[in-house]
């Protein structure tokens, strides 16, 4: 399979990677690799089957933008962390909720990932839909307590909390703030005029021994993760056909609707941390530190196994050892993955078209990060 595209001087190694990582993937349709070495694109590469322009579903890859959003608003004070969700948003303090801060509900800390009767996908696909149904819901944890992930809603959740405070919807301030200044490839609600360029995404084609797994290690419908993920409910949507409804990605909500490219990622995550188009860095670095710092580890009572976040963000440098300790990003449950490493001055966006086994962060991540790590030490 062949690899297109371009790599400054000393990042062949990263080209390298890429290549190697590609031809032993026969069923691979398309994949995505972009780095910024501060605000400079370094590496810019994609395999047969894609293009760079070329737009895929990034998952959960998407709460990146959400937190970025939050983070300024923090930043320009119109958003206090310490405040409770219930002081913007009255509704939200029922059953026992009240004394939820902003802080804790970015932390995972909540406890309300789901609905006990479930979302249709028309209310998935709408962030002020999933927080309509939310604000009435008990917790399934005592709030603060403990953590889970918040899948498929956190970003309705936040996102209420900034259109409460503001006026606006997250998706407004994230296009005006983010996204058109710098002309990025990450959209939170896809035009039509940019329909043609997506590309449908992939169903995960396991070997007999993956299979196996999965379905030795798979969630039952009414345990916490099937409830966070919404596959308590009559015909359940399939996690990886999520973005290929119109109606999602024309909605844009903020858990795990948005569509971009691995160029629009890292862009967005350059900006953020080193600036691009000759502008300063969108976060302080007061702000970087705070959203970046870890709030929840341990066991994640919906995942059942060790995590850890920081405001939102997943907190990269424990997940990658050889990157920097306050690392921030995310990942998507195709296998994409986008972050900044401020210690090591880069960021980082991946793509795929076809989910990759097990689902989250895709194993060859790790190869292609290190490659990075190395072509920056040089």
């Amino acid at each position: 399979m062949a690899v297109h595209g371009t790599v400054a001087a000393g990042f062949e190694g990263v080209r390298d990677e890429f290549a190697a990582f590609l031809a032993g993937e026969e069923h691979e349709p398309g994949a995505q690799l972009v780095v910024h070495r501060g605000s400079e694109r370094v590496v810019d590469l994609w395999s047969d089957g894609v293009t760079g322009e070329s737009l895929l579903g990034v998952f959960s890859s998407t709460k990146g933008a959400a937190y970025l959003v939050t983070a300024l608003l923090v930043q320009d004070g119109l958003l206090d962390l310490d405040r409770t969700v219930a002081s913007y948003w009255p509704d939200f303090a029922a059953e026992g909720k009240g004394e939820v801060t902003l802080r804790e509900l970015l932390a995972h800390r909540a406890g309300v990932v789901g609905l006990d009767a479930g979302f249709t996908l028309e209310e998935l696909a709408d962030d002020r839909a999933i927080a309509a149904r939310l604000a009435g819901q008990r917790p399934f944890w005592q709030p603060g307590r403990f953590f889970g992930y918040h899948g498929f809603v956190i970003g309705g959740l936040v996102g209420e909390v900034v259109f409460r405070a503001t006026g606006r919807t997250l998706q407004e301030w994230y296009e005006e703030r983010i996204r058109a200044p710098y002309g990025l490839d990450m959209w939170l609600g896809l035009p039509e005029s940019e329909e043609p360029r997506f590309l449908t995404v992939l169903p995960m084609l396991p070997t007999p021994e993956q299979q196996a797994e999965l379905e030795a290690t798979a969630h039952g419908p009414y345990s916490l993760a099937g409830i966070a993920f919404n596959q308590h409910v009559p015909d359940p949507v399939e996690l990886y056909d999520f973005p290929n409804s119109r109606t999602v990605r024309a909605k844009g909500q903020t858990s795990a609707a948005g569509i971009g490219s691995a160029r629009g990622l890292a862009g967005m995550y350059a900006a953020a941390a080193f600036g691009l188009d000759g502008r300063s860095p969108l976060l302080k670095p007061d702000t970087a530190a705070e959203f970046a710092r870890i709030h929840s580890e341990g066991t994640d009572l919906v995942a059942g196994e060790p995590d850890a976040f920081g405001l939102g963000f997943l907190a990269m440098g424990l997940r990658f050892s050889f990157l920097g300790a306050d690392s921030y990003g995310h990942s998507g449950a195709a296998g994409s993955l986008a972050l900044a490493d401020l210690r090591q001055g880069f960021a980082y966006a991946y793509t795929r078209r076809r989910y990759a086994f097990p689902g989250g962060t895709a194993p060859e991540n790790e190869g292609l990060l290190k490659s990075v790590v190395r072509a920056l030490g040089r």
